[in-house]
C-alpha cells in the first residue's frame, strides 16, 4: 500500500495530521475516473480527512447498515470515497473505494455495487 501525507505538526497544540493510504483496488478506482474527478477527490481528501476524519458532517458518515466496503463515507458531489481510520500505530486514513453515484446506485469502475 501506497502512504502519502503531512508529517508530524511541528506547532505546540496543533494535531498530528493523518496519513493516507490506498488499497489497490482503491489506486485503480481513482485511475477510472476523469482527470477532473480525480482531481476534486484528492483535494477534497486533504481538505475533509486530513484531520477528523471520525467526525461526522453533512457530507462524511459512517456506514451503519452496510461496511462491506468501510466504516465510512466521504459525498463529494456524485463521488462517494469509502474509508476506515486507524489510530495506531500512527493516524492512518485507508481509502478502500471510490465510486460515482447515479440516482440510488453506486458504480465502481462502471459495476453497480449493492450497498
Amino acid at each position: 500500500m501506497n502512504v502519502c501525507g503531512l508529517g508530524p505538526s511541528l506547532n505546540k497544540g496543533e494535531r498530528v495530521p493523518y496519513l493516507f493510504e490506498y488499497t489497490e483496488e482503491a489506486r485503480a478506482h481513482l485511475r477510472g475516473l476523469t482527470a477532473a474527478q480525480r482531481s476534486l477527490v484528492l483535494d477534497t481528501l486533504q481538505d475533509q480527512l486530513t484531520h477528523q476524519p471520525t467526525e461526522p458532517t453533512r457530507n462524511r458518515k459512517p456506514m451503519f447498515a452496510n461496511r462491506l466496503l468501510a466504516d465510512w463515507e466521504l459525498r463529494i458531489r456524485n463521488l462517494r470515497v469509502f474509508y476506515n481510520v486507524y489510530e495506531e500505530p500512527e493516524q492512518v486514513v485507508s481509502i478502500r473505494a471510490i465510486g460515482t453515484k447515479k440516482g440510488n446506485k453506486l458504480f465502481i469502475l462502471g459495476e453497480e455495487m449493492q450497498l
